[in-house]
């Protein structure tokens, strides 16, 4: 699934990094000055997160997910990030900031949900079901514009993004490093004109690094 700690990567020292690192293994963090989830939290946030890992859908997709330990998602804090696709993103936007939205289908309530031409290629979703306990404590990314009273820019940026391959030997294409900046809020909060008032978002910042290790067979994530 994942495997980082190792600070370079070359064709001799590939193969090492990844036999000496475990599944899972990566650095970064997860923080915000002030983080919103009705009835759960209201405050600075830090994740500290320690798990790291990818699951790849045709070489197309690619869903990454960053935890605070290694237990299922419905029973931890943590974020994941959904790439819609990955080629462009590797074949052109290496190094260039990449807005980040909605996930595909989803629409404030009350809003049909119509097709989009043109979807954000990565969408990304925190989720604190651990602390809150409860089935809606999941916040997703959102356009700056879709805040009211205007906002900073809500974009990601890779400086590698993981291949898709599974069976991936190219040490530089099982390596994923991002950093991102970007306001989540819970889609029911968003008004007919696809607004969110600025006490109920949330501006959140990361950073992920970390080499894609295959885990354990019928189990994509530990």
């Amino acid at each position: 699934m994942a495997c980082g700690r190792c600070s370079t990567i070359a064709a001799a020292g590939a193969a090492s990094c990844l036999i000496a690192c475990s599944v899972g293994e990566g650095k970064g963090w997860v923080r915000s000055d002030r983080l919103f989830i009705e009835d759960c939290w209201n405050g600075s946030f830090d994740l500290q997160p320690s798990f790291f890992g990818a699951n790849a859908y045709r070489e197309e997709q690619i869903l990454i997910r960053i935890q605070r330990g290694n237990n299922i998602q419905e029973l931890s804090d943590g974020l994941t990030i959904l790439v819609v696709d990955n080629a462009p993103i590797r074949e052109e936007l290496l190094g260039t900031a990449v807005p980040v939205g909605l996930p595909p289908g989803v629409t404030p309530p009350g809003v049909p949900v119509e097709g989009n031409p043109n979807p954000p290629l990565v969408s990304l979703a925190l989720y604190l079901h651990n602390t809150c306990h409860r089935d809606n404590g999941t916040i997703y990314s959102v356009r700056a514009d879709q805040v009211d009273g205007g906002a900073s820019s809500s974009e990601i940026t890779f400086r590698s993004l993981f291949s898709g391959d599974t069976s991936e030997k190219n040490g530089d294409d099982r390596l994923t490093e991002a950093e991102f900046g970007a306001w989540f809020a819970d889609p029911r909060d968003l008004d007919a004109n696809g607004l969110v008032p600025a006490d109920r978002a949330s501006f959140v910042e990361g950073y992920l690094y970390f080499f894609f290790q295959r885990g354990q067979p019928a189990q994509p994530f530990p």
